[in-house]
């Protein structure tokens, strides 16, 4: 595991950075219409459109690219009625996440909003690639609602390697502990699995640390999109990456089966980001399928949440066995 002390969530460069981008947004928008406001109707509306709403024109290429890719993967794939209604619910998604949660409210529901329970089971709420705490924030209401003890990570640096997050997930395991006097859930969205996997394989004793690991649409085999990268974890994502190869081998030493029985791993055939959708799978895991649901929307998917919590709770059960890597 990499040395050093894991900094705390009190910042975010990621939301200092979505911040300039929606303030540089709207400022885009506004010289449009000073300068074109004189222009046809038609080219003001358009161009305005097209500088707030242009993400939604990456996700069709995205969603097109899904269509094409999973064909020849293992899970069946989505038609092209099912990616539609998967872009349009990703296209209301990522605003709420990217330009309003993790930019101006990532601080929400602090991690001490629920006070220390011992005996129950804490969650460890470990967010993925461009993301913050804010990206959980329906998460934690929930948990609040419940009264369920979680911790959470910024893991940065945003773009650095996914082995820097090493010591962030290893503190917020110690916090969860803290909680309850038991050993947490990991629920990981999208990297934020793969990083929970590269903790596991670097700490001898995360056996007895952590219940479970559950993932939400989490490359373990990489992704399509990986090959497109030039940032450190986003090429760390890739097939067959050398990253991904090497976590494989740590993890083979301390699992000569190869299995991951004590991981539950969400995927889908529409997700817009981690594809083929096999890709998300873990030999051994409790692998469930939501067909139909993009990436960032899976994590808010009300079976992914509904079953996950209820899992959750039940791990309080006496004869609930901690993972087994």
């Amino acid at each position: 595991m990499p040395s050093g002390s894991a900094p705390t969530h009190h910042s975010s460069r990621l939301a200092r950075l979505q911040q300039f981008t929606m303030l540089g947004t709207v400022a885009l928008v506004v010289g449009w219409l000073a300068l074109f406001w004189n222009a046809p109707g038609a080219v003001v509306v358009a161009g305005v459109l097209l500088l707030v709403f242009g993400y939604a024109l990456v996700l069709a290429l995205e969603f097109a690219a899904v269509h094409r890719v999973n064909r020849g993967d293992t899970v069946p794939p989505a038609g092209r009625l099912a990616l539609a209604r998967a872009w349009w619910q990703e296209v209301r998604v990522a605003p709420q996440v990217f330009s309003w949660r993790q930019p101006f409210f990532w601080r929400g529901c602090p991690d001490d909003a629920v006070p220390p329970a011992p005996g129950q089971t804490a969650v460890v709420l470990v967010h993925g690639f461009v993301c913050n705490r804010g990206l959980w924030l329906p998460w934690m209401r929930e948990l609040l609602r419940r009264r369920m003890p979680y911790t959470s990570v910024n893991l940065e640096p945003v773009f650095g390697s996914i082995d820097e997050y090493l010591p962030l997930i290893d503190d917020a395991v110690k916090r969860a502990h803290a909680l309850t006097g038991r050993p947490p859930v990991l629920v990981c969205h999208s990297m934020g699995g793969l990083a929970a996997r590269a903790w596991c394989a670097a700490t001898p004793d995360a056996h007895a640390r952590v219940r479970q690991v559950i993932t939400i649409g989490t490359p373990h085999q990489g992704t399509w999109l990986g090959q497109f990268s030039h940032v450190t974890n986003g090429r760390q994502m890739r097939q067959q990456g050398a990253w991904l190869t090497k976590l494989r081998s740590l993890e083979a030493e301390q699992t000569p089966t190869g299995t991951y029985d004590r991981f539950i791993c969400w995927y889908s055939n529409a997700d817009n980001i981690v594809f083929p959708a096999s890709t998300a799978m873990l030999p051994g895991a409790d692998n469930r399928h939501v067909p139909g649901v993009a990436h960032v929307a899976l994590a808010f998917d009300a079976r992914v949440m509904e079953e996950t919590l209820a899992w959750v709770a039940s791990a309080n059960a006496p004869e609930a066995r901690p993972i087994a890597l």
